[in-house]
């Protein structure tokens, strides 16, 4: 016996073969991975565990940024995620009266903090129901203007609950072409196909901007951007919980025009075409309405600047000519008494100088005026049995 053999041999290096075996397995397990994650397609139900409400507080508006960076935030597409990370997803106290406040970035709140925007002054306001419950605000507006995009947000968002809804518009987001523009509709291809289906929507469901998911893009691989962006969502609450940031805020912007040329065409319409009246989408607003069911809605049309400058006998403002919105106006006011929806029009119930960046954007004062003017409409609404 030598004299060293009772000592344990070093095992033998690994040789090619081995190393061959061990990468086909890895490769073979890695596309069995990827095939059950397209099969099961988890990202819906992954968007469902959530931080926020547990360990963070429930954010105050729906995620969306386009600097993540400086405002510990982001845009992604997954609807399950972006509401359980919000403060609507904590489960409705004990004599809560809940409001959800709908509708584009005025409402989502545009250079305003948190606490500035028409669902925080008009949760700030205290008020009470005629039974004694606490009426709750949440702000579930998202910027781009299309009516669908409000829809499909609220056709998720009625797992929550709410006792009524606020819906705040303008005319920027009716025109039909405009319905599947957001790119968050277009990334919810599926929600929005069955939301034409149900109420019967004049939008193609084979349009090519609703975004369909191929075998790969369903995979890991192809989900990589939205499992990442689910992971920053999480990690971002550590440091907006502590910091209370949730956009970018710059020290200057450029401020919303007051002076126009002579041009009084909108979206390829002038005075003489006229507004036909199949171009802006009634349908899905009749949509929002049946799918509220029971619960009441009260439709805004919301504040607009109005310019004293140049060129302003021809346009209110960049967006709208006068021939224009004052044919819109007179449209939702005829469609609203036929078809029984509640609207309060204070499109000019608000001061120039309270207008930010766009033609709805508003200061603290503007917005703090607007649910002054809201909220005894809405008092009226929650008395009614």
């Amino acid at each position: 016996m030598a004299k060293w053999d009772w000592l344990e041999r070093p095992p033998a290096p690994y040789t090619p073969g081995f190393l061959a075996r061990v990468l086909v397995k890895a490769a073979l397990l890695f596309a069995a991975l990827n095939a059950a994650f397209a099969l099961l397609d988890p990202l819906p139900a992954l968007g469902q565990l959530s931080l926020y409400n547990r360990l963070f507080p429930g954010r105050p508006r729906l995620p969306y940024s386009e600097d993540p960076a400086r405002s510990y935030n982001l845009s992604l597409w997954n609807l399950n995620a972006m509401l359980e990370s919000h403060e609507v997803a904590r489960p409705k106290a004990a004599g809560e009266f809940r409001v959800l406040v709908m509708g584009d970035s005025s409402v989502w709140g545009v250079l305003l903090r948190p606490d500035e925007t028409l669902a925080a002054y008009l949760d700030a306001g205290g008020y009470a129901t005629p039974d004694g419950r606490t009426m709750r605000f949440y702000n579930l507006g998202h910027p781009i203007m299309a009516l669908t995009k409000d829809l499909m947000l609220l056709d998720a968002a009625m797992a929550y609950q709410p006792d009524l809804i606020l819906w705040p518009v303008t005319l920027q987001s009716f025109p039909r072409g405009q319905q599947l523009e957001a790119p968050l509709v277009q990334h919810n291809a599926a929600a929005v196909r069955r939301l034409i289906a149900a109420y019967g929507l004049a939008l193609d469901p084979a349009d090519p901007r609703l975004l369909d998911d191929s075998s790969l893009d369903r995979t890991i691989i192809g989900r990589r951007r939205d499992l990442a962006d689910l992971l920053r969502l999480q990690l971002y609450g550590a440091a907006w919980a502590a910091t209370g940031i949730d956009q970018f805020y710059p020290e200057t912007y450029e401020p919303r025009r007051s002076d126009f040329e002579s041009d009084a065409a909108w979206q390829g319409l002038t005075p003489e075409t006229g507004l036909p009246e199949d171009f802006l989408a009634w349908d899905v607003v009749e949509a929002f309405f049946a799918r509220a069911g029971d619960v009441p809605v009260l439709l805004v049309n919301e504040p607009v600047f109005i310019s004293s400058g140049q060129n302003s006998d021809l346009r209110y403002n960049f967006w709208y000519p006068r021939w224009v919105y004052d044919a819109y106006r007179s449209r939702l006011f005829e469609r609203s008494q036929a078809d029984g929806w509640p609207v309060l029009d204070v499109w000019d119930a608000i001061a120039p100088d309270e207008f930010t960046d766009s033609p709805v954007h508003l200061t603290p004062a503007g917005s703090r005026r607007l649910a002054d003017l809201i909220a005894p409409i809405l008092l009226k609404i929650a008395e009614q049995p």
